[in-house]
């Protein structure tokens, strides 16, 4: 057999495009492709390459971005489970191709979409989580993350990736350039990858928030996720039919103390709506308690506050406009609520 020698048609052909170009030994052995063979292909003048340890690229121009994550996978996922990976698109469509592993970090976040994150050719290293008790050594381009508990993975054009916010801590665990994390963070909270709460905690679990160049980030990621809850609570009002609110207001008692800034007021109705877009954080108990005290003094003046979060309003809008809706038509049947004095939000 030489290099100019088709390999076993009879056993290949069958296959995947992606199962032709990319293989574990362990597979091609399955194919009938003797361990002679195999070593005459990757030798020199041979038509195949060794591209990591036990993981051949069946031919010998340079990998595609492709080739080069699915390869990552195979080196991770060979000795998770008796056998061998299931290639994909072979078998069961509900097995996993890659069981307990799966991208993380710069190359997961480029596949999720994030025009931050580099090119997929351009990164030098395919960063893959896999359990901690695997024996799984980092080589060649792939780094291999071993930790005690996996994150249930996305599948991106059919492969296993982290979650975003997973991505993110893996992928800022390594960086240093306090702007390529910013605009990473913000892209992932801006285009709705993901909540800046998810983040944070995943930030929080890394041990990472005691960075500066983290901890700058994490307050731009809190303000875009600010702005971007904002103007979800703008589209529910408008979208659902509500009568328009005084926006970002501060309530006073005439002559008296200042009781706290709200998001939307309804006067007539004596109804709010407050945004909470607190970042988990170690002081997260007192912002609570001092959001639990707001709400308390207002709703002793008979004022109707509705507690609404950034992850309600992308995933419930509907079921939030129906909430406000029910509290604006019960306020005939309250107590007039006290009077106070409603002036804009101090910054806005």
């Amino acid at each position: 057999m030489t290099h100019n020698t088709p390999l076993s048609p009879r056993t290949l052909r069958h296959l995947p495009e992606a199962g032709r170009r990319i293989m574990t030994t362990a597979q091609l052995r399955s194919h009938g492709v003797s361990t002679a063979e195999l070593n005459e292909q990757c030798g020199p003048g041979g038509a195949w390459r060794l591209l990591l340890p036990n993981v051949v690229l069946l031919h010998t121009g340079p990998p595609t971005s492709e080739e080069r994550l699915h390869g990552a996978l195979l080196y991770a996922a060979r000795e998770s489970a008796p056998g061998v990976p299931t290639q994909p698109g072979a078998g069961d469509p509900q097995r996993p191709v890659y069981p307990e592993t799966m991208i993380t970090g710069l190359a997961a976040l480029a596949l999720h979409g994030l025009a931050a994150a580099p090119a997929l050719l351009a990164l030098e290293r395919v960063d893959v989580l896999v359990p901690r008790l695997r024996r799984l050594r980092t080589t060649g381009y792939v780094h291999v993350l071993r930790v005690p508990d996996l994150p249930a993975p996305v599948a991106v054009t059919g492969l296993p990736v982290a979650p975003v916010p997973r991505a993110l801590a893996d992928a800022v665990a390594e960086l240093t350039d306090a702007g390529v994390v910013r605009r990473l963070l913000t892209e992932a909270v801006r285009d709705g990858h993901c909540e800046p709460a998810a983040v944070v905690r995943e930030l929080t679990r890394a041990r990472l928030l005691n960075r500066p160049h983290v901890m700058g980030a994490v307050d731009s990621l809190v303000a875009e996720g600010r702005a971007v809850a904002e103007g979800r609570l703008y589209r529910m009002v408008r979208e659902h039919g509500l009568p328009d609110p005084v926006w970002n207001v501060d309530l006073r008692l005439p002559g008296g103390p200042h009781l706290g800034g709200l998001d939307a007021y309804w006067p007539g109705q004596a109804v709010a709506v407050e945004l909470d877009t607190r970042a988990p954080r170690r002081d997260e108990d007192a912002l609570w308690s001092e959001y639990a005290r707001k709400r308390e003094r207002l709703e002793r003046l008979g004022i109707t506050v509705v507690h609404v979060t950034p992850r309600k309003l992308a995933d419930s809008m509907e079921q939030q406009a129906a909430v406000i809706r029910t509290a604006l038509m019960a306020s005939g049947d309250r107590d007039p609520a006290a009077y106070v004095v409603v002036l804009p939000r101090a910054g806005t």
